[in-house]
């Protein structure tokens, strides 16, 4: 971040971990947007710069895409600070809802964790496909939460790709959800309602997650892209 860029909003992309999730691609689609909302970005390919407070004092925002990887206590307290100062954080799918499993206290900052992706029926399985996973499912938004200002004009919308089941709690404000079937083959016997859009408020930082967005096809859905936009600017000190 420059020095004649300190008037403007500061965004931080912090990309990397599991390539299938294309960081640095997914990432680069909204720079753009970034651009034009007047924020000056800084982008890492590691969690490393969490832990430089000179740097995550002006952050009004970050854009994390990592799914994975790991991140040092360091660098998850000074994001933990950062965020409970003020400092907003977003992302999509795995990029932050699959990120350091190595830290349970990540995972309590985020208010959610992937479990898993229910493929197809086994015997329709191509070995080695990504689309093994890719089923038709609906996002239903919740309707107390039509008029939010992420959601507000976005009805329910059908998808074709990774279904997220997440495990999370009732600190979150769910703004639409996802219902996994009970098929015959599975082993839980209910369907089962996911968080896919949530917000939740963490000290004085806010943070938005929305679970879509396993490639860019996905990201460019006019309501996936419409909600990741809007749940930025949300996020946002």
């Amino acid at each position: 971040m420059t020095e004649s860029a300190q008037t403007l909003k500061q965004a931080l992309i912090v990309r990397g971990g599991w390539e299938g999730h294309s960081p640095v691609e997914a990432t680069d689609l909204f720079r753009p947007f970034l651009d034009e909302q007047g924020y000056d970005v800084r982008v890492e390919d590691s969690p490393a710069v969490y832990a430089d407070r000179s740097v995550m004092d002006g952050v009004d925002v970050i854009v994390q895409c990592v799914t994975m990887s790991t991140i040092e206590p360091d660098q998850l307290a000074g994001l933990r600070s950062a965020i409970e100062a003020g400092t907003g954080m977003a992302g999509w799918h795995g990029g932050i809802a699959d990120s350091y499993r190595n830290s349970s206290d990540y995972l309590q900052l985020i208010g959610g964790q992937f479990a898993c992706h229910p493929g197809k029926h086994p015997d329709e399985h191509v070995p080695g496909e990504a689309s093994n996973n890719f089923l038709p499912y609906t996002v239903n938004v919740v309707p107390e939460q039509r008029e939010h200002p992420i959601m507000a004009g976005i009805g329910d919308f059908d998808l074709v790709t990774e279904q997220y089941w997440v495990l999370s709690d009732d600190l979150n404000d769910v703004l639409a959800t996802t219902t996994l079937d009970a098929r015959s083959f599975d082993p839980w016997h209910r369907p089962v309602t996911s968080p896919a859009v949530w917000t939740r408020q963490w000290g004085e930082g806010r943070i938005f997650v929305v679970t879509p967005g396993h490639s860019l096809d996905v990201l460019e859905d006019p309501s996936v892209r419409t909600i990741v936009e809007r749940g930025i600017l949300w996020a946002s000190r």
